[in-house]
């Protein structure tokens, strides 16, 4: 609302007070005013999880002598697609409510098996946002929004919503996720988030999503194997998706990525991560996670490929036609200013690194410190739940 429209709105305000000051007990308003709507309260968060499922549930109003199956596609971060150790447990929360309340129901794994049956869809997330209820800005509570969809109809049939307080849970991402060289939301990623955010019972599945249920069902095969360490059925699993056309997605790469790492595989690994920074180039959503130095420029001495990694870099942006900008980001820290000084200083660091392997860069490139304001995470925790904000960008701009 601009300044303007909220003096007007006070002044107003003011009159209907003072007249309601003067009125004598005979008079009597034309009309009542509106209720005001009750306002939304941050629950604790093992309460907010229960009452979001409980309502997700009761809402789809599924009959009791009729039998329904059910996949989760695992819970995720709503700004980041992050899955986490929070909306894991979450997941096994909202198991925990139908099972001891919905007998007709029946859990089962989220497989491309169980997909190709058609069932019944959940999938949810967990979003910091402000007490205003934005993503953006100073995040001191979390949004949970559950959506419950027909695979049969390609129809949302209900929702589930609620605020959490921001403590009682753990934030830090999956193994997986920590580990991911460079962060990017596929467009599927996207099309989960909107099929859960921003729709209402009776609205269609967003079709990025329901065209890759199934390449989501396989890949989530790939990262339970990941998760359990067992690299080479998660690597052939993540080779298996790029057979359908709708599994050529950032997130495959990286875990075959992750994979060839783990299993010393040092070219095939670079080969995925070339991809990577290949498909970030064309979408102008590079984002690499460069691990520094708290509150320096330097990189930790962690036994990372960076050097791999900007000879990757290197080599594909001098093969671009326009230029490129090489973004710094930090996380929220005491002073603004400090932030954007930091983020610069990190932005030209890396920028110079890669002048150095390649010093055709020097004219085409430049550095930009952003500071905090373009925050993904945006809790400030300073661990790895938000090591997310402290990402190196590079972006395609004119010459």
């Amino acid at each position: 609302m601009s300044s303007k429209s909220s003096l007007l709105a006070s002044v107003g305000l003011a009159i209907v007070i003072a007249a309601a000051g003067c009125s004598t007990t005979e008079e009597k308003p034309k009309s009542a005013a509106a209720p005001a709507p009750a306002p939304i309260v941050a629950l604790p968060y093992e309460q907010a999880v229960r009452k979001a499922a409980q309502d997700l549930l009761a809402n789809a109003n599924l009959a009791r002598d009729q039998k329904y199956s059910v996949v989760v596609d695992p819970l995720v971060d709503g700004n980041s697609g992050v899955q986490s150790e929070a909306t894991a447990a979450m997941e096994q929360s909202v198991v925990q409510v139908i099972r001891e309340n919905y007998q007709q129901i029946e859990v089962k794994p989220f497989t491309s098996e169980t997909v190709s049956g058609l069932p019944l869809l959940m999938v949810g997330t967990f979003t910091p946002i402000n007490l205003q209820g934005k993503a953006d800005g100073e995040r001191d509570a979390y949004r949970i929004c559950f959506a419950l969809a027909d695979l049969k109809t390609g129809k949302i049939i209900s929702k589930g919503l609620a605020r959490s307080l921001p403590e009682g849970f753990d934030p830090t991402p999956l193994a997986f996720f920590r580990e991911l060289p460079v962060w990017s939301k596929d467009s599927a990623v996207d099309g989960y988030i909107r099929t859960c955010q921003g729709t209402k019972a009776g609205d269609p599945i967003n079709p990025a999503y329901v065209d890759s249920v199934l390449a989501a069902a396989t890949i989530n095969e790939a990262l339970r194997a990941y998760q359990a360490k067992r690299y080479k059925d998660s690597l052939a699993i993540y080779q298996s998706v790029l057979t359908n056309p709708a599994g050529k997605q950032a997130r495959v790469h990286a875990g075959i990525y992750l994979n060839n790492q783990k299993l010393g595989r040092k070219q095939p690994a670079l080969q995925a991560f070339g991809r990577l920074v290949e498909m970030g180039l064309a979408t102008d959503r590079l984002a690499v996670r460069f691990d520094f130095k708290p509150g320096a420029t330097a990189f930790t001495q962690e036994q990372q490929p960076y050097a791999q990694w900007l000879g990757e870099i290197a080599r594909q942006s001098a093969r671009q036609d326009a230029c490129l900008e090489v973004a710094g980001h930090t996380r929220r820290g005491p002073s603004e200013q400090i932030d954007d000084r930091l983020s610069l200083q990190r932005a030209e660091f890396v920028r110079q690194k890669l002048v150095a392997l390649n010093p055709s860069l020097a004219k085409r490139t430049s550095a930009r410190g952003y500071g905090s304001q373009r925050a993904i995470v945006g809790t400030g925790k300073a661990n790895e739940s938000d090591a997310l904000d402290q990402r190196i960008e590079f972006k395609k701009v004119s010459c």
